[in-house]
């Protein structure tokens, strides 16, 4: 390797040849699978860069859960202490005190490496894009520009997606990172591409883009016509065209990780779980069968309800509550009895997380549970993750939403994970699962899914197992199967 500037944190083999690749190009993604460290690969680049005195600023986005971790642990545990840097984060709302800091930041005069972290929402807004247009007209000629979980971006048409593309034509280096870049279909390059240069896949449009790389049939629906998307086509032009600006890289091909093992617990309903879930889903698929389109969306929301009443609840539409006893609960005392060490709890209901950790505290103790989810403070998720990842702290349960707690952190101490209500979101899960199997993770990850016996439970855990989409499957007449299960033809997991 070529590269020969300080580094403070020993590289693996697979993040010298990332960085060796990448170190002077101006774009490029870094596609490496999560845990595998591409966070330090790309702090890495941007010491080299600054080292080679062809850059003096840096502007990282990343989600908002995890876009503070940058700050937090990820650049002060990485960056070579050789380079003066200054490190400032975005807040949406703002007081005199950050005002002073952002001042300080951007008008003092100084020769130290200007790193400016923001979240990849913000570029919703009309105060988030007007700091990023300053950002990328003031310091662009000169900067770094990278997207963290460059899937943020994939949809061509969203407000963040436009502005993000614009403001990165400014700068001089713009990097990808994520492990997953197709995560529904290989049209999800177009958009992470056209940020980095469109003259790398090299069309005019989205929709040329699509009808080079999509298989098209038009579908009747009713009175309803409408174009569907049924393969893909010329995807090793595709990834010919992308791959001399990506590094790609696997766990399973540079890292000597423990093995994944999956295993599942059957859960009984109750009586009044049955009746109620009987009811919500015939409604479901009367309003389907009288729909003269059926949409995802719609289906999904029909899917959220019945996956509720399998934990025990239901929101009802007039907003009220309903809880029922479930044995779900039960379910998951059992495994936290059975299984010694920590373990990380997924759930996608605020209700069950609630449920769970007031039950846990109740058993175990307050000490012995974190939570981290929407309503937890971002003091308060700095402080459960600190406590989990320290072996001598009694916190033994982190209880999380996977799209709030599934991405951007390391919770390795855990090696028994338990889904107790999935997410449909199929990277979702794989980001979710991958918070304790990555670097550092040295016994074998159990994962848990509690599953309750034909129902609805079973389709979505086999599809996430498989890694299908259920958002893209869930269309037409196809959707009411989704809905329903013959007991005698039962899904096996």
């Amino acid at each position: 390797m070529n590269v020969n500037h300080i580094m403070k944190t020993k590289p693996y083999n697979h993040q010298i040849d990332a960085l060796d690749k990448a170190k002077d190009m101006g774009l490029f993604g870094f596609f490496m699978e999560m845990g595998t460290g591409k966070s330090k690969v790309l702090i890495d680049n941007i010491a080299y860069l600054r080292d080679q005195k062809k850059i003096n600023f840096a502007l990282i986005l990343a989600p908002k859960g995890v876009y503070r971790n940058w700050v937090q642990k990820e650049i002060p545990t990485h960056l070579s202490d050789n380079i003066e840097y200054k490190l400032l984060f975005w807040q949406s709302n703002t007081n005199k005190m950050y005002e002073s800091k952002l001042n300080d930041f951007f008008k003092t005069s100084t020769t130290a490496l200007r790193i400016f972290v923001m979240n990849v929402e913000a570029f919703s807004s009309t105060r988030g894009i007007k700091a990023g247009n300053w950002m990328a007209k003031k310091f662009g000629s000169r900067g770094l520009i990278a997207i963290d979980e460059s899937t943020t971006i994939k949809n061509h048409k969203a407000k963040r997606t436009k502005s993000l593309i614009k403001i990165g034509r400014e700068f001089a280096y713009k990097r990808l990172l994520t492990g997953s870049p197709v995560t529904k279909s290989p049209l999800d390059l177009w958009s992470q591409f056209e940020f980095l240069d469109p003259g790398i896949l090299n069309f005019k449009s989205y929709y040329s883009f699509l009808n080079r790389h999509a298989n098209i049939l038009k579908r009747s629906l009713g009175s309803h016509t409408f174009q569907q998307i049924v393969g893909y086509k010329r995807l090793d032009e595709l990834l010919g065209k992308i791959d001399p600006n990506i590094f790609r890289v696997l766990k399973i091909n540079c890292l000597d990780l423990p093995d994944k093992i999956y295993t599942t617990r059957f859960i009984e309903l109750t009586d009044e779980q049955k009746k109620m879930y009987d009811k919500i889903q015939r409604e479901a698929i009367l309003l389907l069968d009288v729909a003269s389109t059926v949409t995802a969306p719609m289906v999904i929301t029909q899917m959220l309800r019945l996956q509720q009443i399998l934990s025990g609840h239901l929101k009802t539409d007039e907003g009220t509550l309903v809880d029922f006893k479930t044995n779900r609960l039960t379910e998951l005392l059992n495994i936290c009895d059975e299984v010694s060490g920590k373990i990380l709890i997924y759930s996608r209901f605020r209700y069950d997380i609630i449920t769970i950790k007031n039950k846990l505290e109740t058993l175990y103790g307050k000490d012995s549970v974190g939570a981290y989810f929407g309503d937890t403070t971002q003091e308060e998720r700095v402080r459960v993750i600190e406590a989990f990842e320290d072996k001598d702290n009694p916190m033994r349960f982190f209880i999380g939403n996977p799209s709030t707690a599934g991405y951007g952190i390391t919770l390795n101490q855990a090696n028994t994970v338990v889904y107790y209500a999935n997410d449909f979101n199929l990277e979702t899960r794989m980001q979710s699962e991958d918070r304790c199997h990555r670097i550092g993770q040295t016994n074998k990850v159990t994962y848990i899914d509690l599953i309750t016996e034909n129902t609805i439970d079973e389709k979505i855990v086999k599809a996430l197992r498989d890694k299908i989409d259920i958002g893209a499957k869930v269309l037409g007449e196809e959707a009411k199967q989704w809905l329903k299960i013959n007991p005698k033809q039962k899904t096996m997991l």
